[in-house]
């Protein structure tokens, strides 16, 4: 499920004020970081991580899986395509902000080079069982279990992992998949990983108007590639029209993405609807725990 305690982790701009920060608490919850990169830093070391001019360096010394990237939106594509190429395989891009096309061309890139990429505008990954996490979630709300949880909003997922957590109902992983219009990894990859996962027993997934990622889901549940079973909580039932609640990829447009589409293709699809993050938690419980 993309970390474990294994993962090798390196921070792009470990020595900024957010980057020391969350890099502090990474490690404290178990993270595995082994680099970080700011040019000009080499030498360096941050809550004794050793620091190095590039991605290479930090590469070839230290060996790494996954990077995140506490940089600012105007040199986010520099420090991706860096990472890219140096060999990175998972990348966690947590600004919001960036260009749309310098978005695209990070996206694209990626793809071409086989790199998975979660966000951008995201808090984050964290495998709870393997006391793993990239991003600044707030692990106390987290532990261990078998729902596997992809979030737009980061604060949501939060939310949620805190009342499955009360309920008894731990998380396999949680991704919070990013709140702009183009992100890296959407819904449908994730059901995917889980539908494969032989520890994962669900996927609760925390949508918002705009876009199509949850009608992506319906129709893929539809067809029938998915048996496991999977919940939604969406946001933005009563939402003006034509605007942005929050998030840039929570727009409207085209007769897209309105809140009947999503409700009515996860009914048609047989996906459970939460009304409240309450009323959400409890419908999993009684599912769940029936199976």
């Amino acid at each position: 499920m993309l970390i474990d305690k294994n993962t090798r982790v390196i921070v792009q701009g470990i020595t900024g004020a957010t980057g020391s920060l969350h890099t502090e608490g990474m490690l404290n919850y178990g993270t595995r970081i082994v680099a970080g990169v700011r040019p000009g830093a080499a030498g360096q070391k941050v809550h004794d991580v050793p620091v190095y001019d590039t991605m290479k360096d930090a590469m070839r010394e230290e060996g790494g899986d996954a990077s995140i990237l506490f940089l600012p939106p105007r040199v986010i594509k520099s420090g991706a395509l860096e990472a890219i190429d140096a060999g990175i395989k998972l990348m966690v891009i947590v600004a919001e902000h960036i260009p749309l096309h310098d978005s695209i061309q990070i996206l694209e890139y990626a793809r071409k080079n086989g790199v998975r990429v979660i966000g951008p505008n995201t808090s984050g990954i964290i495998n709870p069982k393997e006391r793993c996490k990239i991003g600044f979630v707030p692990d106390r709300f987290f532990t261990s279990g078998d729902v596997v949880v992809a979030s737009r909003s980061g604060s949501l997922m939060y939310e949620m992992a805190s009342r499955l957590t009360r309920a008894g109902l731990g998380q396999r992983m949680c991704i919070g998949v990013g709140g702009d219009p183009i992100v890296g990894t959407r819904f449908a990859e994730v059901v995917r990983m889980a539908e494969e996962d032989r520890d994962a027993k669900a996927t609760l997934l925390i949508g918002e108007i705009g876009g199509t990622q949850e009608e992506e889901v319906s129709e893929l549940v539809k067809d029938g590639a998915v048996k496991k079973p999977v919940f939604a909580y969406i946001v933005g039932r009563y939402a003006p029209r034509g605007k942005a609640m929050g998030h840039a990829g929570a727009i409207v447009a085209g007769g897209k993405g309105t809140i009947e589409s999503k409700l009515g293709g996860f009914s048609e699809a047989g996906i459970t609807i939460g009304e409240t993050p309450g009323d959400m938690v409890e419908k999993m419980a009684q599912i769940l725990r029936v199976r």
